[in-house]
């Protein structure tokens, strides 16, 4: 409960809605509750005599008590609507700003799919407790008490049976909520492995299509549906006991009322019309219980999600900024000192090993070496995307741990392996380099990139819309806006990792000379091809995360073994190097 606790915390605003809606829902159970009376006085003292007058009279009063009861319950619906969806949209932008907040290694601990449940799925179940389970929680209670307490005040002998039936509902409630509470947790991580399916199969559809592997990919859903379906049925198998068992019970009261209620009619010890305003009480006595039940399923399926919840707004980010932050970087000079690192999913082995080495202000470098050997990883601590776990990373003369983040990360630009482009116009993307860049900036950049050529023969031009993830243009076209886009930001680092593997030779020749006009930014380019490096002013050559050779690529031809290996399969390949 504690969780929960912690998450209506986020009402803020609409703690206030809240309130007013459990307001009205009293008032709403108030004039609900004063019908049966009203109707039992009708009865005894209206069409018992044959009083037309007064029955007319009792008749308008619980109309009216009636239209207030539906009034009120609008009103309740309204601002309990309020409560819940601003409610929810707080947790979600909370939930958001965090996972913003995280470090790589903290989003590593999360599954995709399993974060757009808890932003989404999960939420929607702590909005039901307002929706669906505000009315009831408020409502029972009070029918509850107050019905039982009207019921002893009409007849004390008649209401010994809630005596008889009440702990019978408690025993049953408990036990079908042991039975339950634990399955909803199981039915969200259910969620997560279809989200996850789904999200896998849609990004990878043109693999799927081109492998004609659909009918793997629609069987590799149906097993996560169907399991989901099959938690989901033995979920609600379980807790749907909590229906009947109730009914049964409450049946069984109303029978006992009945005989007891009629034998004392018999013997003139009770009225009819009272017997009949006692049986209203007892309905929605019996009832009350029963919507007490439900709300205790709601809350045991709320303590899963507002668990799950919790889960991702205490992570604290492996990443933490100093207090004395240097909010300025002197130049892009970087300094590599026995620095060892490994994932958090690694399994005791290193990524990186005793890695050292330097890099002038404003030098090319290049970064070679085979698949697995730690080459994007390392570039990855410069921007400190990653902590080290040992050794230190350095910039401009400072350990990149005493920056203040934004500006570490604003003057260590990075084109990632991975190109990303966002859903919006050209300018757009080109403005996540430099939010206030002139189009003439962004022209500038372009044409820096080799872009602009392509970019101009769109008939919309720097409008043009990439559509999600940039499917509207070419791999290669993607690369150089990407690149384009990091130009922007002005950075004393450049970071390129395996940028121009999809374009020509032409125009990855185009692309460096641009870059090496950039006076006083650090280059860093990490390339398959040699061809990409061979002209820097220091290669490094990695290894299974070590560095195995530092030099020219003359110094390497003539010492690195590794670099010789690469140099010459490409030649034997046909590539260009």
């Amino acid at each position: 409960m504690k969780d929960i606790k912690r998450l209506l915390s986020f009402l803020g605003p609409y703690r206030k809605d809240l309130l007013i809606a459990c307001a009205f829902v009293f008032i709403e159970t108030s004039f609900e509750l004063f019908i049966p009376a009203l109707m039992a006085d009708l009865i005894d003292n209206g069409v018992v005599p044959g009083d037309l007058g007064y029955m007319a009279d009792k008749g308008m009063q619980m109309g009216l008590c009636a239209i207030l009861a539906l009034v009120t319950g609008l009103m309740h619906a309204r601002f309990a609507a309020r409560a819940a969806y601003g409610w929810g949209a707080r947790i979600r932008e909370a939930e958001y700003r965090k996972i913003q907040e995280y470090a790589f290694s903290d989003i590593d601990k999360f599954e995709t799919s399993s974060l757009v449940t808890r932003l989404t799925s999960d939420v929607t179940v702590m909005q039901n407790v307002i929706n669906g389970g505000l009315r009831p929680l408020v409502r029972s209670p009070l029918l509850l008490f107050l019905g039982i307490g009207l019921s002893f005040s009409m007849n004390a002998e008649l209401a010994v049976v809630f005596i008889v039936v009440t702990p019978v509902l408690f025993v049953i409630l408990f036990l079908i909520l042991r039975a339950v509470s634990p399955m909803y947790s199981k039915l969200q991580r259910a969620v997560d492995g279809l989200n996850a399916v789904v999200e896998e199969n849609v990004r990878a559809i043109r693999a799927v299509k081109a492998f004609v592997r659909e009918e793997w990919s629609e069987e590799k859903f149906d097993d996560a549906n169907a399991s989901l379906r099959t938690i989901g049925e033995r979920t609600n198998r379980k807790a749907m006991l909590n229906m009947p068992s109730f009914q049964l019970t409450l049946y069984t009261a109303i029978v006992l009322i009945m005989l007891l209620g009629g034998s004392m009619i018999i013997d003139s010890r009770l009225e009819v019309g009272e017997l009949t305003g006692f049986l209203s009480y007892a309905m929605q006595t019996l009832n009350s219980m029963m919507m007490i039940s439900n709300v205790f399923l709601l809350l045991s399926r709320t303590v899963a999600s507002a668990r799950r919840i919790s889960e991702v707004l205490e992570e604290e980010s492996a990443i933490k900024e100093p207090e004395d932050a240097v909010k300025e970087m002197k130049d892009g000079s970087i300094s590599f000192s026995s620095v060892s690192f490994r994932y958090s999913s690694g399994r005791g082995e290193s990524t990186l090993s005793d890695i050292s080495f330097d890099i002038r202000s404003g030098m090319t470098v290049g970064l070679v070496g085979g698949t697995g050997s730690g080459k994007s990883t390392l570039v990855q601590l410069i921007p400190r995307l990653y902590d080290v776990d040992s050794g230190s990373v350095s910039v401009g003369g400072v350990d990149v741990r005493r920056y203040d983040l934004p500006t570490l990360r604003q003057d260590v630009s990075m084109v990632l392996q991975k190109n990303l482009l966002f859903s919006g116009s050209i300018r757009e993307n080109m403005r996540w380099g430099k939010k206030d860049a002139s189009d003439d900036e962004i022209w500038a950049a372009l044409k820096a990139a080799a872009a602009d050529g392509f970019v101009r023969a769109f008939p919309d031009g720097l409008d043009h819309d990439l559509g999600q993830g940039g499917v509207n243009v070419s791999g290669g076209q993607k690369q150089r806006l990407t690149i384009a886009r990091a130009l922007l930001s002005s950075p004393r680092v450049l970071i390129l990792d395996d940028s121009t593997s999809a374009v020509d030779s032409a125009t990855e020749r185009t692309i460096h000379e641009s870059l090496k006009a950039l006076e006083g930014v650090t280059k860093i380019i990490i390339a398959e091809r040699i061809s990409s490096v061979r002209y820097a002013d220091m290669i490094i050559v990695l290894s299974d995360g070590k560095v195995e050779s530092v030099g020219t690529h003359e110094d390497l031809m003539a010492s690195s073994r590794i670099y010789q290996e690469i140099y010459q399969s490409q030649m034997k390949g046909g590539r260009n190097a």
